[in-house]
Order: structure tokens, then sequence, then C-alpha cells
């Protein structure tokens, strides 16, 4: 039988909270693992969406979901900005079709890139943006300001977001919702048209809502464990 740790007194100098997570058995450990990978190998990128209506609360349990995540320091760096408004989510699709057309037709696209996209066929009409009824934009924050206007040092920020992005995705997948990580490149106008300080950048564009009823997926094939794991 494994041995527990025996419980320690110690001393901190900020406020701890004991911690027991949930201890299964190893036969029911497997069990749960294995159905949230078969549940999360179901889940795909969307780029054909139904305009159908979606809870707003939905959206704000997979923001509470992602706001779960760890973070360097515990400095949380990120901010999801919720958009719901057809005229802001025109702009917005506007705004990523000119940097888009920059890229597939005006050659900003460098041909090994270009190769490397082919089996996705993607292109510059990002129609779907207009098309779900949510869009979160997943802001980074480089540094935090405190209300005298001074920076705070942010630490491991790529990697806080990327995580907490992960959790958001995940949240949205498990309430039978569909998404796709947009990251038209360059970002900045999506600073513009959400307001947002310059204490931020954009990082992913989310946009949200059910598949479309004649949804369509690249066939592929996901790297085998013998691959993903050494």
């Amino acid at each position: 039988m494994p041995t527990m740790e025996a419980n320690v007194a110690r001393e901190h100098s900020h406020p701890f909270i004991p911690y027991r997570p949930v201890r299964y058995p190893e036969a029911e450990m497997v069990t749960r693992g294995r159905e949230f990978y078969e549940h999360m190998d179901r889940r795909r990128s969307v780029r054909f969406f139904s305009d159908e209506p979606v809870p707003r609360e939905c959206v704000e349990l997979a923001v509470r979901t992602a706001n779960t995540a760890p973070s360097g320091a515990h400095q949380q760096p990120w901010k999801f900005v919720v958009i719901g408004d057809p005229e802001t989510r025109r702009r917005i699709r506007e705004a990523a079709e000119v940097e888009e057309r920059q890229n597939y037709e005006g050659g900003r696209l460098t041909p090994e890139w270009r190769s490397a996209l082919a089996h996705l066929e993607t292109g510059s009409d990002k129609g779907y943006l207009e098309t779900v009824p949510w869009l979160v934009v997943c802001f980074a924050e480089k540094y935090g300001v405190r209300p005298d206007g001074t920076r705070v040092k942010h630490y491991y920020v790529n990697e806080s977001v990327g995580i907490a992005c992960g959790f958001f995705i995940a949240a949205l997948h498990a309430m039978g919702l569909s998404t796709l990580t947009h990251t038209p490149n360059p970002m900045a106008f999506l600073t513009g048209i959400c307001g947002r300080p310059g204490n931020e950048r954009p990082y992913i564009l989310f946009p949200i809502g059910y598949a479309a009823a004649d949804a369509e997926v690249p066939d592929l094939v996901r790297k085998p464990l013998s691959e993903a794991m050494a």
C-alpha cells in the first residue's frame, strides 16, 4: 500500500487552505481518463456555423473555466472580451478579411506556409465571424497596471494564456458548442475595435456557436501516442 505523507505543521506568511482532491480507485481513474480522452478526441475546429442563438451563460461558464487555469505567479494575465452585437462582429469580420486577403491573395504567406495550410482549404473569406452568435477575443496582458498607473511585471504570459485558452476550448466542447482558434495576422485591429488598453495584445479570436447542420471538417489523423510521448 502506498504511504500517505504525514500531516506536518507548517508556518506560512500568506493565507493557505487545505487541499484534498478526490482520489478514485485505479480502475475508475482509467475509466474516467479514457472517457475524457474520447470526449476530447471528438473535438474539431469548425469553420461552418449555425446562426442559432447560444445562451450568454454558456460563454460565461467557459470563461469561468478558463479562469481556473494555472498561471505564472497566479497573475492570471488574460482578459476575455465577449462580443455579441452584430455591428461589432461585422467590423471584426471586415478588418480580419483585409489582413487575410493580404495573406492569401496579396502574397504575404510564404509558399511553405501555403503548402502547410493546403489540406485545410482555408481562405480569406471569414463569413463565420458574422454568422456565429458570439465572438470572444482573448487578450494577453503583457504587464499589469496598478491603480496609480505604475506597471506590474507579468511572468510566463504566453504559457499562462495558452493554458487558459485550452481550458476555454474544452469547456465549450463539453457544452456541445464549437469554436475555432482564429489568429489573423496581424491582429492589432482587435485592440481598437474592442477598446482595449495598451498593456493588452490580442491572442486568439474565438467564433462560438453550434456547428452548422451540414458542417464539414478536414479528415485529419492525430499524432499517435508513440509519437506524442517519449
